[in-house]
């Protein structure tokens, strides 16, 4: 086995380790069996307040422990708690976290940033985002890490250009215990945390934890709740005394959530910022020609920025099974099988004509009475959500031979499939504009609205499967009496995407919604293999029907395709210890993201699916580290180079009509720092600065302005972010104080609006109660978050063509209290 040099006085075991090993994986069960064989500096910290570890991975990675993690805010995502990480930065969009928020890391968003979740692979399948408020419950992760704009040799994604996030579920406890937590707080917040660990029951040592919680508050402006609850257990074998182990994990989360409302920098600059409405009229139906609408020559109050549609409904779960085999001395064997389920919409409202094409179909009807009131004259609001219901299956398993003392070889295999089903029926609203299920029409939850012929009503209908198939293999050897490691890696994505477009699309539309119908299409006479309808049956397609739909918008034709992308992606890392205390690593990485299904299904035809290509990056990094009894602090220069960029422009011969098209290469460099101090048992102090800058290497696409965006930076991107934490002890209490400053940041390409930087600073406070009940996880904390009521913007919605963006408000002064207790 690997050689190894302990910390001094600290008792490292297989599955709660912080340390990292000679190379950072994401965490699956072979990358935890890494960790367990570290190499470290005799005499090193462990960490400074959970916030800053000793690491010796040859690339830019830092790791939290629980001991930060526990003093954040009850019930808040485990991305909030990493936004001391130098080069990410988490833009949040409430106090508690159940609203969701934004990721980005050294010029990348969050769709090209990995999430696993002991292994497990949680970006979108089709659109790689993130879901921040669907994260595990904070209380049951014991660790979670960051690798800054690499990843490594078996992350399983097709998407992480940018960087790893991957974070640890806790091993049920050896003893038994109850753990109770309630929570209350500003805008009548309140949760409800119980865990039960069984400890080791029979004979064989098993052992399990099971927790549910249940959060609810408001929005803190405007009308709107939020509501989440979650169920997790695991079941933990241990397998004789080597450290192996079988273990199965379940996760259930739902979320009830309504949403702010977007505005724009010119209504926060004039504090105009716009809510949801509280209240929505609707018509009561009747004889006679009615018109409903979501636009301003509406006969009625508009229903579009109605709260209770407004709304992102989840329903997300996952079983894991995590499990290690030693075969004979030298070999180890590792297999994490898994299983997602998310259901999950975006809310919506449309007003729908009951003449509607879609509605009359191919048949010779008029229409669909859609309000029961005897005609099909009335322009009727309906909620129009877009369903997606994705079952996603997973096998991540690593085979680890131990040549010799100081050469270990790995080799492993992933796959995932992933079959992505993309709806939107119409559902009812009643009387109150309230849907009537959050699901709308779809199968089984609410009731659907049927066509003239029978056919569902809806708006989408998509049916997607991707797949990934990925080869890994890696070898790390340690030489020159352990003063120098070396990791060589290469991992081999294959990735597919079968699409099934059941519907029309508007040409070049990057929406997600389609046009659908079983009305016959006539050729286009402007657009080669594009479509148009004759809504009013006079024969030709030129017309404009006012309050229907224009004769003259071109449509891609359903389709049925393949596409496939493979690579093969080399990592190297070098780490030389050229005395005690001291690391000096280089590291460099390749990486790749597959285009997204929107960027496939956006209103294109079949023979334009190959002018996308995948986006890939080269990084290096080169950094130090020192690692004292007291101190611990790294540094890091890197670079990327990112190329085929893609963004959606328009065409040049269509201003109406948009594209997902690679624009070239982005040259991105910087540097970032951090420190952790312990000056003395009772006090810590962590600090972090980062440099990014983010130059487009190429114009943009046309239309052209000006500003051809050559030389400018990324969207969202901001060149300078700082960090600050300290923790005092006194007596029974400990106070903590983190401050987070953010630079200016652009909205669009051009860089022609420019979002005002800003600062949040947090507290925490705790009192233990351990002096009287003997348990040290038995305390009162309090929370206060944004402490001085900065009023700032969180997240950006970029704006295309130079066009100005969309933001949401970051959350203002909030404070919480949770009193925390063990049996």
């Amino acid at each position: 086995m690997f050689s190894k040099k302990f910390l001094s006085g600290v008792a490292l075991t297989a599955l709660s380790i912080s340390m990292s090993s000679g190379v950072a994986h994401a965490q699956s069960t072979a990358s935890q069996i890494e960790e367990e064989e570290a190499i470290v500096v005799t005499g090193a910290r462990r960490d400074v307040g959970g916030t800053i570890t000793a690491e010796t991975a040859p690339r830019a990675r830092t790791t939290v422990t629980d001991e930060l993690i526990e003093t954040q805010p009850a019930g808040q995502t485990i991305l909030q708690t990493l936004n001391l990480v130098p080069g990410l930065n988490f833009t949040n969009s409430d106090p508690y976290g159940s609203s969701g928020g934004n990721l980005t890391m050294r010029g990348f968003d969050s769709a090209r940033i990995s999430l696993t979740f002991d292994g497990l692979p949680l970006n979108d399948t089709g659109n790689y985002a993130l879901y921040s408020n669907q994260q595990l419950d904070a209380e049951l992760i014991s660790r979670a890490n960051v690798n800054m704009g690499t990843t490594e040799s078996d992350s399983p994604t097709a998407s992480a250009t940018g960087g790893t996030v991957n974070y640890v579920t806790r091993v049920p406890d050896e003893e038994f215990g109850l753990t109770v937590r309630p929570s209350y707080g500003d805008y009548d917040y309140w949760r409800l945390f119980l865990m039960l660990d069984t400890g080791e029951v029979g004979p064989y040592g098993t052992r399990a934890f099971g927790t549910v919680s249940h959060q609810e508050y408001d929005q803190f402006m405007g009308s709107g709740e939020l509501v989440k609850t979650q169920y997790n257990a695991r079941l933990y074998q241990p397998l004789g005394e080597n450290g192996d182990f079988v273990s199965l994990s379940f996760h259930y989360n739902e979320n009830r959530n309504h949403f702010y409302r977007n505005f724009s920098l010119a209504q926060f600059e004039s504090g105009a910022i716009p809510v949801n409405d509280p209240t929505c009229t609707r018509l009561t139906p009747g004889a006679g020609a009615q018109r409903e609408t979501t636009t301003s020559t509406g006969t009625t109050a508009l229903c579009n920025n109605f709260y209770d549609i407004r709304i992102n409904p989840s329903n997300t779960g996952n079983i894991r099974g995590q499990s290690r085999f030693s075969l004979g001395e030298n070999f180890t064997l590792t297999v994490d099988p898994s299983l997602q389920y998310t259901r999950a919409n975006g809310g919506g409202v449309e007003a729908v004509a009951e003449n509607d094409i879609r509605l009359r179909g191919a048949s010779a009807s008029t229409g669909v009475d859609l309000n029961g009131d005897g005609d099909v004259l009335d322009r009727i609001q309906l909620y129009s959500p877009s369903n997606t219901r994705t079952y996603r299956y997973g096998l991540t398993t690593s085979l680890i031979w131990d040549v010799a003392t100081n050469h270990r070889i790995r080799v492993g295999y992933t796959y995932d499939y992933g079959r992505h089903r993309q709806t939107g029926e119409y559902g009812a609203m009643n009387s109150a504009g309230n849907p009537g299920d959050v699901f709308g029409g779809r199968n089984g939850f609410g009731t659907p609205f049927q066509t003239a012929e029978g056919d569902i009503f809806q708006k989408r209908d998509r049916a997607s499967i991707a797949s990934l198939s990925q080869f890994n293999a890696e070898y790390r050897g340690d030489f020159l009496d352990d003063a120098v490691t070396v990791v060589l890696g290469l991992r081999a994505p294959q990735f597919e995407r079968e699409l099934d477009q059941r519907c029309y699309s508007q040409k070049g539309s990057t929406s997600s919604t389609q046009f659908c119908t079983t009305r016959a299409a006539v050729a286009s006479p402007s657009s080669a293999g594009f479509y148009r309808f004759d809504f009013n049956g006079d024969g030709d397609v030129v017309d404009n029907i006012t309050g229907v739909f224009n004769e003259t918008t071109d449509y891609a034709p359903p389709f049925k395709a393949d596409v496939s992308y493979d690579d093969i992606l080399p990592n190297l890392g070098i780490t030389w210890r050229p005395r005690d205390g001291h690391q000096v690593f280089l590291s460099y990485a390749e990486g790749l993201s597959a285009p997204r299904t929107d960027d496939l299904y956006g209103g294109i035809l079949v023979s334009q699916l190959s002018s996308v290509q995948p986006e890939t990056t080269q990084s290096i990094d080169l950094g130090w580290r020192y690692q004292g009894t007291g101190i611990l602090a790294a540094a890091t220069l890197w670079h990327t180079n990112f190329e085929n960029r893609i963004i959606r422009s328009q065409d040049p011969d269509d201003a109406t009509v948009s594209f997902a098209r690679n624009v070239g290469e982005v040259e991105l460099w910087g540097a970032d720092a951090q420190i952790g101090y312990q000056f003395s048992d009772a006090l810590s102090v962590y600090g972090s600065v980062a440099y990014t800058s983010s130059e487009l290497q190429d114009d943009l696409p046309p239309p052209a302005l000006a500003n051809t965006g050559k030389g400018n930076a990324l969207i969202d991107t901001p060149e300078w972010t700082a960090a600050l934490r300290g923790e005092y002890e006194i007596g029974g209490f400990t106070i903590g104080a983190q401050a987070k400053w953010v630079d200016e940041r652009f909205s669009n390409d051009y860089n022609s609006e420019v979002v005002p930087s800003y600062t949040t600073v947090d507290l925490d406070l705790r009192y233990d109660f351990g002096t009287f009940f003997r348990n040290e996880n038995t305390y009162l904390q309090l929370n206060v978050i944004n402490l001085f009521d900065e009023e700032y913007i969180g997240t950006i919605s970029s704006g295309a063509n130079g066009g100005t963006g969309f933001f949401a408000l970051g959350a203002p002064r909030t404070a919480m209290i949770t009193l925390a207790a063990e049996f």
